[in-house]
């Protein structure tokens, strides 16, 4: 009788502090209408046909994204790669403008992979950033994204996902110039095309060959994505990898080819990302600002760019 009064006891404190842990968790769970009010810009898309935010400027409360992120603790990954040519013209640019406008007042843990040491630009990390850089082999026979991939996959089983919270990968010849911030943190984050997003979806350039992986059929799709930038959890960009190299895979068995940007499309066609970022997040220099765009957070370079 006694044992059994304890064990009643002790199922009782379990389940008065689950319901604790539940209710407080309610109490500090962030929901999307606390931070997004896609009403402030009815000139642009806002929210996906599947309910996923669609990041604008003026759509975000970032004091209230602040006040819940800062209790999380969060350490941010940024991945890029930058060989040849490449490195030697955007590199730079790109950590000492990510220095100031990715992520600012959380720990930023830079993932800089290149093919040679000598091309790592003599740049020091800022507060609360690490600086890890990798050299890698370039294989003739790979495309650029596909040696990007592929090495990313490697370093977010070896060590990324074990290190990180959320992780971006980009291409190296942008320019941060405003704040690229926590408003874009998500499970899987998807950056929308800066001249794809104006044009209409009829001509949007998926892949069409119905034998490729990557095919998105006649009057399918809703969006095309800028395959510069990809984001989320390590565990989700490395699905996304993944199934990437097996479309690849697929398609070289079958004689066919199709680009990366494709691939990623198609990820994003069958796996909805969570949240979309407008072009003010990859917006092309060679592009006029149209009145959408209110604020530019990173330009992909152009001759332009180096200038400015």
């Amino acid at each position: 009788m006694h044992s059994k009064r304890k064990m009643l006891l002790l199922i009782s404190c379990v389940l008065y502090f689950l319901f604790i842990k539940y209710h407080f968790r309610d109490e500090v769970e962030l929901r999307l209408s606390d931070w997004f009010n896609p009403r402030k810009r009815p000139d642009v898309v806002t929210t996906t046909d599947w309910l996923a935010p669609v990041i604008w400027e003026g759509t975000f409360n970032r004091r209230v994204l602040e006040e819940y992120y800062r209790g999380q603790d969060l350490t941010i990954g940024l991945a890029v790669l930058a060989t040849g040519r490449i490195a030697d013209q955007y590199l730079e640019l790109f950590i000492q403008s990510a220095n100031k406008h990715f992520m600012t007042g959380y720990r930023v843990i830079f993932y800089i992979m290149v093919d040679a040491m000598c091309r790592l630009p003599n740049l020091e990390p800022g507060p609360l950033q690490t600086f890890q850089v990798f050299t890698i082999r370039e294989d003739s026979r790979e495309d650029f994204h596909l040696m990007h991939m592929k090495n990313l996959a490697s370093h977010i089983l070896g060590h990324i996902q074990d290190e990180v919270d959320f992780l971006f990968s980009m291409t190296a010849n942008r320019v941060f110039q405003n704040d690229f911030g926590v408003e874009t943190l998500g499970t899987s984050v998807a950056q929308l095309h800066a001249w794809w997003y104006f044009k209409d979806i009829k001509d949007f350039p998926y892949e069409r060959r119905f034998r490729s992986a990557a095919c998105i059929l006649l009057g399918e799709g809703d969006f095309y994505y800028d395959g510069s930038v990809v984001g989320g959890t390590p565990l989700e960009i490395l699905d996304f990898i993944q199934e990437y190299l097996e479309g690849m895979i697929h398609d070289k068995e079958n004689g066919l080819n199709s680009t990366y940007e494709r691939y990623l499309n198609k990820y994003f066609f069958t796996h909805k990302p969570t949240k979309l970022l407008s072009p003010e997040y990859s917006w092309d220099t060679a592009l006029q600002l149209p009145a959408q765009i209110w604020l530019v957070k990173a330009a992909q370079c152009s001759h332009m760019c180096l200038h400015t």
